[in-house]
């Protein structure tokens, strides 16, 4: 299938670095109204993952959509990554998901194998999920897109949300950074293969090993680091709880073959959306440019950052550590002191 037909030459961007910036987003948001419902817990005025609905004392609907260009030429693998980006939403709000429909777009003269596999890439990855996908949406587009829209369950005294970190918290964040950098860099052949194999094992890893982990510890707030990169979704729980966050760049898991790619220049466009959105927030400190710009990288199906009680952090350290891509201690939540939001060290 590889051989016959390469997806990621059919769209301009890829994966989550084809999303609309962070701070372009909340300028076309910035006046809408927001209806007020009590049941209401999550909307989109949080710049959070999901939204979440309390239907009952014991239920609450988690509901989210993902959909994205290709960021891989095989179909199947595709669909795998779309999938699991997709379902990373309901998992960071510490909910399971349950229902999900396709949303597709495909050019008219699209080989039909290569849709099917695109959907089943979908369907196998959210079956592994849990999930059942019940139908969808497909239109004739000229870039072929693919994504599910999930609709998950959480207890509504469970949700966790991007605003609730504490002074004290720490930052765990379970898959490494880097994966935008790499799916750049393979569309001009500068990938090796290895790398390449990496950024895919973590794009088709699910979240869900994470979440039912953190769920047993008093996690205070978590997001999943994708199209804004840590930077911007770390800037998003920082202000959103009103605290500042300090990140020990050395702890973080950080591709090497990607920071190589980086200090040649090969960076993907969403990262220069992402530095402009969170750049005027973050003190850098001393740390390389190479080594920032991974910081700022767009990551399709990237891990979750986790802000977990400190008496906790231990436990759940050691309990995503096996278990997860890549557990790692990255930094503390502190009280915001104005000004900067991140501090680099």
């Amino acid at each position: 299938m590889e051989n016959e037909i390469k997806l990621t030459k059919l769209a301009k961007c890829a994966g989550c670095g084809a999303k609309v910036g962070a701070g372009v987003l909340a300028q076309l948001l910035g006046d809408m109204k927001v209806r007020r419902d009590p049941n209401l817990i999550v909307g989109f005025d949080k710049s959070d993952d999901a939204s979440v609905y309390k239907v009952t004392d014991d239920l609450a609907l988690v509901q989210t959509v993902d959909f994205f260009p290709p960021i891989h030429d095989d179909p199947y693998t595709f669909g795998q990554i779309a999938a699991t980006n997709a379902l990373s939403d309901v998992y960071a709000m510490g909910g399971e998901p349950k229902l999900a429909l396709n949303v597709m777009a495909v050019p008219k003269d699209m080989p039909s194998d290569a849709v099917h596999e695109i959907l089943r890439g979908g369907y196998d990855k959210a079956y592994e999920a849990g999930t059942i996908i019940t139908g969808g949406h497909s239109i004739l587009d000229d870039e072929p897109k693919y994504g599910l829209a999930v609709t998950g369950f959480v207890h509504p005294d469970k949700v966790l949300t991007n605003s609730g970190a504490k002074p004290g918290d720490v930052l765990l964040l379970t898959k490494p950074l880097g994966i935008g950098v790499l799916t750049t860099a393979a569309k001009v052949g500068m990938t090796t293969a290895e790398g390449m194999a990496l950024a895919v094992r973590l794009m088709t890893t699910l979240n869900k090993a994470a979440r039912d982990a953190m769920v047993q510890y008093r996690v205070h707030a978590c997001t999943d680091v994708t199209g804004f990169s840590l930077m911007g979704h770390g800037l998003e729980m920082a202000q959103g709880s009103d605290v500042e966050l300090h990140l020990d760049v050395r702890a973080i898991d950080l591709i090497g073959e990607a920071v190589e790619l980086a200090r040649l220049g090969v960076l993907p466009e969403g990262m220069y959306r992402n530095r402009s959105f969170a750049e005027a927030f973050v003190d850098p400190g001393d740390v390389e440019l190479a080594r920032q710009d991974v910081l700022y990288d767009p990551q399709t199906a990237g891990g979750l950052l986790i802000a977990v009680d400190p008496a906790d952090a231990d436990r759940l350290y050691d309990a995503l550590r096996g278990t997860v891509p890549s557990a790692q201690r990255i930094g503390t939540v502190k009280t915001y002191g104005g000004g900067k939001r991140i501090f680099l060290h």
